[in-house]
């Protein structure tokens, strides 16, 4: 066992991985998610577990797949049922506190927390129930939000971001010092998460930027046309909004100053961390829930499993953690969970041996492992089939309950221009990950148990007619605004 240090988590809402200037990004400016990696080890090849905030974030807590614990969508919220990191730190006697983002069902919940400051949770202990419905998917009504809210300015996000940092600055300085034992801060942050109205510090730098770049597979012509694809398109239909280009090149930049405003934001976190001496016996994790297209193959948004969704950014500082290090073994967020657990140095809960994480302190130390196994499902808003995705190697294989799989060559083909799936010189590779994913799950038995989990939900709320009729959020809004359906 390493030596048990505090922890602290920070985590964003819907960060591109590649939209880092430490990814190697051309143009983006991240000066102090950049510095956090240049002092510990950026995890390469991270994923969430499924690309949409409350799966993820289910997963994330508990440490467990989606289809182990049926918090299947953005409408089956995680209600403090299936034990969590944080339930298990506070049962051994360690502070763990949150502050700011859960989405979570309720704080009327034991979510686990010794304490939650300012939580968003779902609206109406809810969420959206317009993703119940599978089949003939309707047209998001809230889909104009995206470009039309788009540009310079301050949004109920933005001002959520600003209040959460100065909360953890004031945990940091007045709370932290305080505790005898090791302690988990749990910090959420919603943005980059659209709305896509930035500070205009950081807006006008991208916006007039010469080589602001535009997203790729972007021209109706280019874009690939799976059905998986075609069918969130149609649903989520974002890009229909980004109607000239002048619209498109505001979202672009928007994303990107969202990106920069978080990073100033955790730059904050990080020096009042320094500036209570702790650092030196903190570790600091910090990640996305999932990642978003940025109008990539036409798309905006996350639900599917291309690099820019399912992988996420992560990065760990601290004791025994290499320093300006990239570790290329494939990772999860079930990982988090051991990793709380080594962190504070507590035993194991019963039951949690069998969890599938392996903590992220021991990857770190250890060289590259590539037969290791990402793994990610989806089943929410947007799909008429469940996704399901392996990640061993270079290379990613994306197999659906419904449609064609997808086959990617990540060393050869990083973007993920050409799927490969029917290509003959391929075929055993295909079939090697199709015979691994089914090590972890029945897809189809899984695809079946979750629509049927949703109908039975959806038949509670009204049926189809009255979830259409409550309207599209668009987004969940944080503490104290009223939720405005579309």
């Amino acid at each position: 066992m390493t030596d048990s240090t505090n922890l602290l988590i920070i985590m964003s809402d819907e960060h591109n991985p590649k939209m880092l200037g430490c990814a190697g990004h051309p143009v983006i400016q991240t000066p102090n998610l950049d510095a956090l990696a240049a002092t510990g080890t950026t995890f390469e090849a991270a994923y969430c577990n499924s690309p949409v905030c409350i799966p993820a974030r289910a997963t994330f807590a508990t440490g467990r797949y989606i289809h182990d614990i049926g918090f299947w969508d953005n409408a089956q919220p995680y209600d403090g049922s299936v034990p969590s990191w944080h339930h298990a730190a506070r049962a051994a006697g360690h502070r763990a506190d949150s502050i700011g983002k859960l989405h979570f069902r309720s704080s009327k919940d034991d979510n686990g927390f010794s304490d939650s400051q300012i939580p968003m949770h779902v609206v109406e202990e809810l969420g959206d129930l317009m993703g119940l419905i599978r089949e003939d998917l309707p047209v998001r009504g809230g889909a104009w939000k995206m470009a039309g809210m788009a540009g310079p300015g301050e949004s109920m996000y933005s001002t959520y971001d600003r209040d959460i940092t100065a909360l953890a600055q004031v945990w940091l300085h007045k709370e932290a010092p305080k505790l005898e034992k090791p302690w988990v801060l749990f910090v959420s942050l919603v943005c980059p998460h659209f709305p896509l109205t930035a500070p205009p510090e950081y807006f006008f730098k991208y916006f007039n930027h010469p080589d602001l770049p535009m997203p790729k597979l972007y021209g109706e012509n280019e874009r690939p046309k799976h059905p998986y694809l075609r069918d969130y398109r149609n649903s989520f239909n974002y890009d229909d909004y980004f109607d000239d280009e002048e619209k498109l090149r505001t979202g672009i930049a928007a994303y990107m100053a969202l990106c920069s405003f978080l990073d100033e934001q955790v730059g904050k976190i990080l020096r009042a961390l320094d500036a209570t001496g702790l650092c030196h016996s903190t570790r600091v994790l910090y990640t996305s829930d999932h990642g978003d297209n940025v109008g990539a193959r036409g798309m905006w948004g996350k639900s599917n499993m291309f690099e820019e969704v399912a992988r996420v950014p992560t990065i760990l500082t601290g004791p025994d953690i290499p320093k300006a290090y990239n570790s290329r073994t494939p990772i999860t967020h079930v990982d988090v969970y051991p990793t709380v657990i080594e962190c504070l140095g507590i035993r194991s809960p019963e039951g949690a041996s069998a969890l599938p994480g392996k903590n992220l302190i021991e990857i770190a130390n250890t060289k590259n492992d590539h037969n290791r196994i990402a793994f990610s499902e989806y089943h929410g808003m947007g799909s008429t089939t469940g996704a399901f995705m392996i990640r061993k190697g270079e290379f990613k294989y994306v197999h659906y309950a419904d449609y064609q799989p997808q086959l990617f060559d990540l060393a050869r083909d990083p973007e993920e221009i050409h799927d490969v799936a029917g290509d003959p010189a391929f075929s055993e590779i295909r079939q090697s990950l199709e015979d691994e994913l089914r090590t972890y799950c029945d897809p189809n038995e899984v695809d079946k148990q979750a629509k049927k989990s949703q109908s039975d939900l959806l038949k509670k709320h009204g049926g189809r007619d009255a979830v259409i009729a409550r309207g599209d959020l668009g987004f969940s809004v944080p503490p104290g605004h009223t939720p405005q359906f579309d």
